[in-house]
């Protein structure tokens, strides 16, 4: 079996660590002076050098060379045996896998006794964070007062986790990303040595693409030379998943020439294809921030092809900044909403169909909409001056738990409808209240999980997870899959909430119940008259019954 590529290259002397000279600088001015310590923190991001620091900081303390300024040698026995994992005084503990307190009291019985080979006992616990209050509790004293002979060094990428106690007893030491000019650099003596075909373009993806972390960078190259073919920068963007699909250019196109239809058959072909609508999403924001750096004049920062680069090119010149940025953030936030839509694909259409708004339009309507969307039945915009009053009072109407004003009241009726409703029986008063379709209902639930998730995101999931709506004898009745959902829907302030966002956006005074709808029985069970929207449910709309067949 062939050694991975970030183990072979491990660097195994002082000269061979990049990016981290502030670090290499203070611990090799340390063995200089025979002043090492006694407990070091390494923290910082993964990949960057924290455990293979401290792999030659316990070598150059055990290192046989005479001369203190070319420690670690590389070349005495002890040195050697560090390098093949033999040294017996270097003991690599990961706290992930030992985090209870039982394991920091064992490491405590054996760390008195005398190093076996070497001058000092040498302690690399990787992941420190990971440990437990009590495991911490029990290292402090070791740490305040550790035998001569041992050295701790604690290495992590959550420094925020370590207590205080500990930080104040270790050498702190921060980790920094490494530069990206600084990967390319070592990557390209690592190709040139591995005899791997590759050309720069490529090893900059690589290096952009590992953030930062060195051993990401390198094992990046392993998994692309693994094919023993002449990596390509095409090629390495699929494997890496930035190839840039020709179903985003053209969904781009379709949006510049404002074409809907050949966008959204663009992006439902792309879905059909077995495309996941989150990581084509990424791969549309993707796209459009390549479009954004073109226009802040940084396309040398974009990694594509020569070819890509010419359609990227034309598309910035086409549209207008304030466009492009707020595209940007609509498919940003379809990425992220794609994961918890009922339908996946929904998010990603909603975000095409606003980017091909006009951005003065655009940004009208979200001023509009901003506190409260207007009613289903409200045909003209109110005044702006008056609109904030009402929708202050509509917002403590529907949101606030302790008020008793109806969201109906809200609502002023002229003076024809005052005189009409003054006339009507109270039977007639009830029928108009309940006169209400599933359609309706249906019709109605976009917008009012628009007005609910501006203000209580946890009440607008729970109307997303819910499977059906329909009315039964003026009742809104919410499906829910699970008796949890139903449970948790009824529970604090959600059917409040609910209840009356409908009230308001139906324009009239309902009433809200939750069922389980997962299985036939159960919808037996709650005498319900409908199907989870199927037949059922379309004909009791259209004025059909139900009628009992023994």
């Amino acid at each position: 079996m062939s050694e991975a590529l970030y183990r072979k290259w491990r660097p195994k002397l002082w000269d061979e660590v990049v990016g981290q000279d502030h670090i290499v600088q203070t611990i090799r001015n340390a063995i200089k002076s025979d002043r090492i310590g006694h407990a070091y923190l390494f923290s910082g991001p993964r990949g960057t050098g924290k455990t293979t620091t401290a792999r030659l900081l316990a070598k150059a303390a055990n290192c046989l060379n005479s001369d203190l300024n070319n420690r670690p040698c590389n070349e005495c026995d002890f040195c050697k045996s560090v390098n093949n994992n033999r040294f017996m005084d270097l003991i690599e503990i990961d706290a992930a896998s030992n985090t209870s307190v039982d394991d920091v009291r064992d490491l405590r019985e054996k760390i008195n006794f005398s190093p076996t080979q070497g001058r000092f006992k040498v302690y690399i616990i990787d992941e420190v964070h990971m440990l437990s209050t009590a495991a911490f509790n029990a290292l402090l004293k070791t740490l305040e007062e550790p035998p001569a002979h041992a050295i701790f060094i604690l290495a992590t990428t959550e420094v925020h986790k370590i207590p205080a106690t500990v930080l104040s007893r270790c050498q702190r030491h921060e980790f920094r990303r490494i530069p990206v000019n600084t990967i390319v650099s070592l990557l390209k003596g690592i190709v040139k040595n591995e005899k791997i075909k590759i050309d720069e373009e490529t090893l900059l993806l690589i290096a952009r693409q590992s953030t930062g972390a060195m051993r990401d960078a390198i094992s990046l190259l392993d998994q692309l030379a693994s094919t023993g073919e002449a990596i390509t920068l095409y090629r390495a963007q699929e494997v890496l998943g930035t190839a840039t699909n020709q179903s985003v250019i053209e969904l781009v196109a379709g949006i510049l020439s404002k074409n809907a239809s050949a966008g959204m058959n663009c992006l439902h072909q792309a879905l059909d294809s077995g495309s996941d609508p989150r990581q084509f999403a990424r791969q549309i924001v993707e796209y459009l921030r390549g479009l954004l750096l073109i226009k802040m004049g940084n396309g040398d920062l974009i990694d594509a092809t020569q070819e890509v680069r010419v359609i990227m090119s034309a598309h910035a010149n086409q549209f207008e900044l304030s466009a492009l940025m707020e595209t940007i953030k609509l498919f940003n936030t379809a990425a992220n909403e794609s994961r918890l839509a009922f339908q996946p694909g929904l998010s990603l259409e909603l975000a095409f169909a606003q980017s091909l708004m006009d951005p003065k339009e655009s940004k009208a309507e979200k001023e509009l909409t901003e506190t409260i969307p207007l009613p289903k039945s409200s045909k003209q915009k109110p005044k702006p001056v008056e609109d904030n009053v009402v929708e202050q009072e509509v917002i403590e109407a529907v949101f606030s738990p302790k008020t008793s004003q109806s969201v109906q009241s809200l609502v002023k009726p002229t003076l024809s409808e005052e005189k009409s409703a003054s006339t009507k029986t109270d039977e007639e008063k009830n029928e108009v209240e309940t006169n209400l379709t599933t359609l309706a209902v249906r019709e109605a639930v976009p917008e009012v999980r628009s007005l609910i998730r501006k203000h209580r995101k946890n009440t607008e999931a729970l109307l997303a997870s819910a499977r059906s709506y329909n009315i039964k004898k003026g009742v809104i009745v919410i499906g829910f899959q699970s008796p949890v959902l139903k449970d948790q829907f009824e529970k604090g302030e959600h059917q409040d909430i609910v209840t009356r966002a409908f009230s308001h956006i139906l324009q009239t005074e309902v009433k809200v119940r939750a069922v389980v709808v997962n299985s036939k029985e159960q919808l037996d069970n709650q005498n319900l008259d409908f199907d989870s929207g199927g037949l059922v449910s379309t004909a009791l709309d259209l004025g059909g019954k139900l009628v009992d067949k023994e």
